[in-house]
């Protein structure tokens, strides 16, 4: 008796399955069609989009959104097919509950996806920027990237650090390359000596900083010193000047020690008391 319910009810499992292989096999290969479409769709409206865009985060960002929304309405049309318009209208009659539940659910992730649209189109930053999150130096690096949950930057020392987009839109961002130009600093203390003229000894370490190539000397990024002490014979100097921010560590972590560096040795070379203090 078991077995007999048992062979009815695998037959009737079969003949239902039989009945629906059809629509399997068309639903299939809907569904190999549509991420067929949704990538090359994707690809040429981004292709598209990077053609004509100045901004290749926003064109990358927007490109990768086109394409889950193609794939979205593939697995839709893949389960009317199926005969499950009651799962089609459901899903979208239940949209707002669904957004909802899934909101509350999975907040951070619907958080860190909208900060993402906010980024894509505020555009805080480009791609190869150099960013610093927080005011903290280990959250300091090149973007890399931007996705639909996470910003991607590089370090310096070679780290990738993934930070949520819902941090990056809510905390302070310093964007120290989007302007083109930035201004270093350092400081310099030497002993003139009884004899010395702060001006004669300005005047030398100016002659160091312009005959850097990568030091910009214009009107409106010129390098300047200004006079931060005097104790007895020691003066304590103050140095700034621009230079290209294209390239962040180039353009500025290297650039810097090596005017720390040449001011140093020149002043040495003219006969101060004794080597000056930079800094």
């Amino acid at each position: 008796m078991v077995f007999d319910d048992l062979h009815r009810v695998i037959n009737t499992y079969w003949t239902q399955f039989l009945y629906l292989l059809p629509k399997l096999g068309v639903a299939l290969l809907l569904l190999i069609i549509a991420v067929f479409v949704a990538n090359r769709l994707s690809r040429l409206i981004g292709g598209r989009l990077h053609g004509q865009s100045h901004d290749p985060l926003l064109a990358e960002f927007l490109t990768r959104l086109i394409k889950w929304a193609l794939l979205l309405v593939g697995l839709m049309l893949c389960l009317q097919v199926l005969g499950m318009t009651g799962v089609v209208s459901g899903m979208v009659a239940g949209a707002g509950l669904t957004a909802f539940v899934v909101g509350f659910a999975l907040k951070d992730i619907a958080e860190n996806f909208l900060a993402g649209v906010v980024l894509a189109f505020n555009r805080p930053f480009r791609i190869h920027d150099t960013i610093q999150i927080k005011d903290n130096k280990e959250l300091m690096g090149r973007v890399e990237t931007l996705n639909l949950r996470t910003t991607l930057i590089k370090t310096f020392d070679g780290r990738h650090i993934y930070l949520p987009n819902a941090l990056v839109l809510r905390e302070a961002l310093i964007n120290f390359t989007r302007d083109g130009f930035i201004r270093p600093d350092f400081q310099v203390a030497v002993d003139i000596g009884p004899d010395g003229s702060s001006e004669r000894v300005q005047q030398q370490i100016m002659e160091v900083v312009r005959a850097a190539p990568d030091v910009i000397d214009e009107p409106q990024h010129r390098p300047y010193i200004t006079l931060d002490k005097a104790e007895g014979t020691v003066l304590t100097l103050h140095v700034y000047f621009w230079t290209s921010s294209e390239d962040y560590r180039r353009g500025v972590l290297e650039l810097k020690s090596e005017l720390m560096q040449a001011v140093r040795q020149h002043l040495g070379k003219q006969g101060y008391p004794k080597p000056a203090t930079v800094s």
